[in-house]
């Protein structure tokens, strides 16, 4: 091989040496298409949330939750509307809207499936309510396996799900109801005037299933570690329950207590749907102080969900705790 030929060759191998060197140095830039963003897929919606309480299995279901505007004059009626807006705040809330949030109770004693209120029922569920019988099914509950149907009391968000059409919701249950309560809607005396609606409501949906209920008194047993306590105000014959299962309690206080912070921080303060405001305020600094010295967990029908937590006491008031993993272990 000439000498000539020999330096062309060697040149030859460094350009290609060289331009292997660039390129492995070079940013690859890709021909391909790109991958779209992923979609978003908006709030989650829970179901439901199951825990054992002794030898009890409890499930508290989601049925909704309703936003108003507020929450003054909704709550705090009997306040200036800047001392609920500064409480809020100071709580990190809004000012101007507040979530309701509903949520029945489903304890399974190991003999009877026992439903604690019957949520906002079909009427709702244009408004994103009314969601009881979807979430027992995703959480392995049909309506025919409830035996119970227990009332707190008779507003529309506690009995709308009594019924599915024209038909009883729950078909194969018995009810249970506290005697004041239901007397006090039922009267006719309650036919006209401001009680004229919720009267028409508990005609329709709470007196046809009569011949198939219990009516207690106050401390009356619904089944074998369930009982009623006296929680009067918000409506006349308000009741909470107390569920004790192998020593452990628990309290569902129905609607004792409407806001996790407005009602344990202000238990004073006017909500609008208290029926008899100073006693439903006497009610509720009772029942939440008993959660407190006997440290019993509850639910609150209107908490946020899983609606199941601890009252703290908190300079002359109180303070909401949610569960954590309290059931886990």
């Amino acid at each position: 091989m000439s000498s000539t030929k020999l330096i062309t060759s060697r040149r030859g191998l460094l350009t290609g040496a060289a331009v292997a060197a660039t390129a492995l140095a070079t940013p690859l830039i890709m021909t391909r298409a790109a991958f779209g963003k992923a979609p978003m897929l908006g709030a989650t919606d829970p179901t439901h949330h199951r825990f054992k309480l002794g030898a009890f299995e409890i499930t508290v279901i989601n049925d909704g939750q309703a936003v108003r505007e507020g929450p003054h004059p909704l709550f705090g009626a009997n306040q200036p509307a800047s001392d609920v807006a500064d409480l809020m705040s100071a709580n990190n809330l809004s000012s101007k809207q507040v979530a309701l949030p509903f949520t029945p109770v489903l304890v399974n004693t190991g003999a009877e499936l026992v439903l604690f209120d019957t949520g906002n029922g079909a009427g709702a569920r244009a408004g994103g309510r009314g969601k009881l019988r979807a979430a027992m099914a995703t959480a392995g509950y049909t309506p025919e396996q409830v035996d119970v149907v227990v009332i707190t009391h008779m507003h529309p968000d506690h009995i709308g799900g009594m019924k599915e059409g024209d038909a009883a919701a729950f078909p194969n249950a018995r009810y249970v109801i506290g005697e004041t309560e239901y007397n006090f809607w039922t009267d006719t005396a309650r036919a006209t005037g401001p009680t004229e609606g919720l009267h028409k409501m508990a005609m329709g949906l709470v007196a046809p299933f009569a011949d198939k209920a219990t009516f207690i008194k106050d401390e009356g047993t619904v089944v074998s570690g369930i009982s009623g306590v006296a929680t009067h105000g918000h409506t006349p014959g308000h009741m909470g329950f107390l569920i004790e299962s192998d020593g452990k309690q628990l309290m569902i206080t129905g609607d004792i207590a409407n806001h996790f912070v407005i009602a344990f921080q202000k238990p004073d303060w006017g909500f609008g749907f208290d029926a008899d405001k100073a006693k439903a305020a006497e009610t509720r600094r009772a029942v939440l102080g008993r959660l407190a010295s006997e440290r019993m967990p509850f639910v609150g029908y209107h908490m946020p969900f899983p609606a199941l937590g601890y009252v703290e006491p908190m300079g002359g008031a109180f303070r909401y705790v949610a569960e954590s993993y309290q059931f886990d272990l």
